[in-house]
């Protein structure tokens, strides 16, 4: 078994937020009217993809009959119908379309993952939360080593910062979350502890609008915009 696979296998079981825990089981206990028939995942949802990727996406959390249903990330909901069909058009996924695990979706060059991995109330996990989940996605960094990271949404953004920056003075005030922006991720800028810890290695970070309905319902984040990202990607691969 894979490092990779040991790690997924220890967030699947990960009881550290209280909070968490208890909504993400209600959830899946009470179900949505809809799935009423379907039995819910219920657990912290693991990164998935190519080990060997060179892009790295990052959400926020698993929406509670979303990914808290299916069992993986961006499968089973609004974000995913509208996430899915853009990296299929790229080239990244092999069908435009998830709506459960074993569907036949590929990922090409690209693992998936989130801040958070368990679905939070009103989608809005805390810092703490977050905190405790960090650890995790530190792994998968140094685990991956991907070349582009692309964050969607601000809270993905400021957890990328974060790993990258924190104790490096000055550096986390000169970067700015806005959709399409692009900076340079130098693991030299790290303090010599967390870089000897992490072991990162000099990545692109890739900023967008996350795909939540909200923001796609609204027109903040458009088909054409997303697909700009995607491309983006790609070039910064060459």
């Amino acid at each position: 078994m894979s490092k990779l696979e040991l790690l997924n296998r220890e967030i699947i079981s990960c009881r550290k937020c209280p909070r968490l825990v208890a909504w993400r089981e209600q959830v899946a206990r009470e179900k949505r009217k809809a799935y009423k028939d379907e039995e819910y995942w219920g657990k912290p949802v693991p990164g998935f993809g190519d080990p060997k990727a060179r892009v790295l996406v990052v959400g926020l959390a698993p929406g509670a009959h979303g990914s808290n249903r299916t069992g993986r990330q961006f499968t089973g909901d609004g974000s995913g119908g509208f996430l899915y069909p853009a990296l299929f058009r790229a080239g990244f996924v092999n069908q435009p379309h998830s709506s459960a695990r074993g569907d036949g979706l590929v990922l090409r060059d690209m693992y998936i993952t989130a801040s958070g991995r368990c679905a939070p109330p009103g989608n809005k996990p805390t810092s703490e939360e977050l905190d405790n989940c960090q650890p995790f996605l530190e792994r998968e960094l140094a685990l991956i080593q991907p070349k582009v990271i692309v964050v969607l949404g601000r809270i993905a953004f400021d957890r990328i910062v974060r790993i990258y920056f924190t104790s490096v003075h000055g550096l986390s005030s000169t970067v700015k979350f806005s959709h399409g922006a692009t900076f340079d991720l130098r693991p030299f800028d790290l303090a010599q502890d967390r870089l000897s810890t992490l072991n990162l290695q000099p990545a692109t970070l890739l900023c967008s609008y996350h795909p939540s309905q909200q923001n796609t319902s609204t027109g903040k984040l458009t088909a054409r915009m997303f697909d700009e990202i995607w491309t983006k990607a790609k070039a910064l691969l060459k």
